[in-house]
């Protein structure tokens, strides 16, 4: 099937603009990148200096080449790049590559970069760049670089998409033991983007698993249909966000919208369509290395198989500190391992399986697949330092590809020290399907999050529930004429479903009292003047009210600091404080939150974000991810809090928010109390949009 980028891509021609023999130019690159074994498309050379290069045919312009080609590729300087633009359009040709970054010194407005994007965008150019490295479209059999690839670059299963031509080079041009159906520099974007390589990648058969470094996501629908379609393929996407930081945390008003930052809707989008992040290099490189073995993680948790007791050890330590589960083997598969190991090895996960060195490499390949088979083992590794030439290490590696070859289990190999996986044994292991991950510490974090993407997806089937008929156009009016009251608020959280606490107004001393009566002692009273947002930082709030005289003399308080309107409730009762947030991220929406509530909610970097809607097996999910998540199991003599109708609550949270899409921009739900009898909103603040 034709795809939008096909002229781009996978071009039957393709010229080369500013070919040149000189060595270590540009020119020389794109010549001995498309060049290589197995391109398929014509080439052809295009510099007014030169009549031929190579014993090859050097155009003077793209005008006269024998045909209409599908792809220029221009590696030209800054302020040669219009004008050849210009004659791409003119010549009907559909796509371009752009290495150049496209500034130029005493630019006019529009800049040069904002004049190419719009000439290519109303001519239906594609271009990869600029300021890119180009792309490798392994599965056709096209490289387009400048800076030519290495000889053993070759094709494999891993597409890799980086706005950074340095991530591109790191892994296409040093990792040998990767292979790419496609490998993409994007550069700036100026005409295509990450949701269109995206798109395409997926649909190159070769793929099985997708990289992404991005800096920004420039179409953010596209982007999350592309996303879409490979949870739909099955295919996982690993990425990597670079510029994960809070610059808009100061716009902000509602608590939940400082501590979200930009980097909280990347966060909801990647968990949304089970997309694993990682948050450096290493982990983005070990991640691709595990799943481009394609096997699925089986339920379970790691085994871990060792030739050192100091490094079962380190495992062990690191794997507890970063929450990864190792496997709870069976009595069954501790009798198989003591009957192999040498005199005083613990038969136990994580394993160290080096005694005396006396039948080492059997006992070694037994161990190990007593781990891999044993029912809660959900992938297994091997750790141990690689060295070429070392009998040790080729025995090492033959052991994991027999184990391999009889389980369907995720089984591969990870280096101790993170910088010695790059080598000749690794690498042909690797190209033998077992993947190869470098360092202990790196690998337990990807697990960690190969497991959490494992177990959200079986979150797929939990539809949100319907929003009430008529809600939405009920508060379209009432936040038409400004932002909510406490009252208000607590009202609107109360109509979607979400339980909230009693609330009366009242205006005077003698109201405050026969509200406290009709509420029931002992109760709060809290400032409900127009324009406080947050009232505990103004000494709003009375907590604890006993009896009339206690609510006069607070009334009298606030009333005389702060203006005669209160809002007056019945005390919660004791329990967890959680919070609910929303904020509106510019580019996907909405985005939901749940996390510590009361004074701790800016303090505790405990927290969990969402797209809304969802149900409540997502929101049982995301608060069962929480820091503070054993608190609610009782703690000294406390009675487990009502987690079902927390989850319940926070679901219909999302529903609201959903449903109000538009009509607000920032949201805060603190405390929300939740105890042994359920959950309730104590206070609410809602920001129109």
């Amino acid at each position: 099937m034709a795809h939008k980028l096909d002229r781009l891509l996978r071009p039957k021609s393709v010229a080369l603009v500013g070919a040149s023999p000189k060595e270590g130019s540009v020119g020389r690159g794109m010549i001995t990148s498309t060049a290589m074994p197995g391109t398929p498309s014509r080439v052809y050379f295009v510099n007014p200096g030169y009549d031929e290069i190579d014993g090859q045919k050097c155009y003077k312009s793209l005008r006269a080449l024998p045909e209409v080609v599908d792809l220029a590729v221009l590696g030209i300087a800054n302020a040669r790049l219009e004008a050849a633009l210009d004659e791409v359009i003119q010549c009907g040709i559909g796509a371009a590559t752009i290495f150049a970054s496209g500034y130029v010194e005493n630019d006019a407005e529009p800049r040069l970069t904002a004049r190419l994007s719009a000439k290519a965008k109303a001519n239906g150019i594609a271009i990869c760049g600029g300021n890119c490295m180009g792309f490798y479209h392994m599965d056709f059999g096209l490289r387009v670089c400048g800076f030519p690839p290495p000889a053993w670059i070759r094709k494999g299963n891993v597409a890799f998409l980086t706005h950074s031509g340095s991530a591109f080079s790191a892994l296409c041009h040093t990792d040998r033991r990767f292979g790419f159906s496609l490998a993409v520099s994007a550069g700036q974007e100026l005409a295509t983007n990450v949701a269109d390589y995206l798109d395409f990648a997926l649909d190159i058969p070769a793929t099985k698993v997708v990289g992404l470094f991005l800096e920004t996501v420039r179409d953010p629908q596209g982007f999350k249909a592309a996303l879409a379609k490979a949870q739909r393929m099955g295919i996982p996407v690993v990425a990597l966000k670079v510029g994960r930081t809070a610059e808009s945390a100061a716009l902000a008003v509602s608590h939940s919208g400082a501590i979200a930052g930009n980097h909280a809707a990347y966060q909801a989008l990647f968990e949304r369509y089970g997309v694993i992040e990682v948050a450096n290099m290493d982990d983005l490189v070990n991640a691709l290395h595990l799943f481009s073995g394609e096997r699925k993680l089986a339920p379970g948790g790691i085994a871990t198989i060792h030739d050192s007791g100091g490094f079962r050890e380190l495992v062990l330590d690191l794997g507890l500190e970063t929450g990864v589960p190792f496997a709870k083997i069976a009595r069954e598969t501790e009798a198989k391992l003591a009957s192999r190991l040498d005199y005083g090895l613990e038969p136990i996960n994580p394993l160290d399986a080096w005694g005396t060195g006396n039948d080492w490499e059997a006992i070694f390949e037994d161990c190990l697949q007593a781990l891999v088979d044993d029912p809660d083992t959900a992938l297994a590794s091997f750790c141990v330092e690689a060295r070429d030439g070392y009998f040790l290490s080729a025995s090492y590696a033959d052991v994991l590809r027999r184990v391999a070859q009889r389980t369907t289990k995720p089984v591969f190999y990870t280096t101790n020290v993170g910088s010695n996986a790059n080598l000749d044994l690794t690498t042909r292991l690797a190209h033998d399907g077992v993947p190869v991950l470098s360092g202990v510490a790196s690998m337990l974090r990807v697990v960690k999050a190969a497991m959490a993407q494992r177990d959200r997806a079986a979150l797929v089937d939990d539809p949100a529930a319907t929003a009430p008929q008529g809600l939405r156009a009920k508060w379209q009016q009432r936040l038409g004429t400004g932002d909510l009251s406490e009252a208000e608020a607590l009202d609107l959280l109360a109509d979607y479903g979400v339980p909230v606490v009693a609330h009366f107004f009242a205006e005077t001393e003698a109201e405050a009292i026969a509200a406290a009566d009709k509420a029931g002692y002992p109760i709060v009273l809290k400032t409900a003047m127009p324009g406080i947002l947050h009232k505990s930082d103004v000494g709003g709030v009375k907590l604890g009210l006993a009896d009339a005289a206690a609510v006069r003399a607070a009334y009298a308080d606030l009333a005389n600091r702060l203006g005669p309107r209160v809002l007056v409730m019945p005390m919660a009762g004791k329990g967890i404080e959680i919070s609910f947030g929303m904020t509106r991220d510019e580019q996907f929406g909405p985005v939901v939150m749940v996390g510590a509530g009361g004074v701790l909610i800016e303090m505790m970097k405990d927290r969990r974000f969402s797209l809304p809607p969802f149900g409540p097996k997502e929101a049982r999910w995301q608060i069962d991810r929480l820091s503070l998540r054993p608190l609610l199991d009782g703690k000294r003599g406390a009675r487990p809090a009502d987690i079902d109708a927390l989850s319940r609550a926070f679901a219909a949270f999302s529903v609201m928010v959903a449903d109000l899409e538009g009509l607000v921009s920032e949201m805060d739900v603190n405390p929300l109390i939740v105890n042994e009898s359920g959950a309730v909103a104590v206070d609410a603040l809602a920001v129109k949009r």
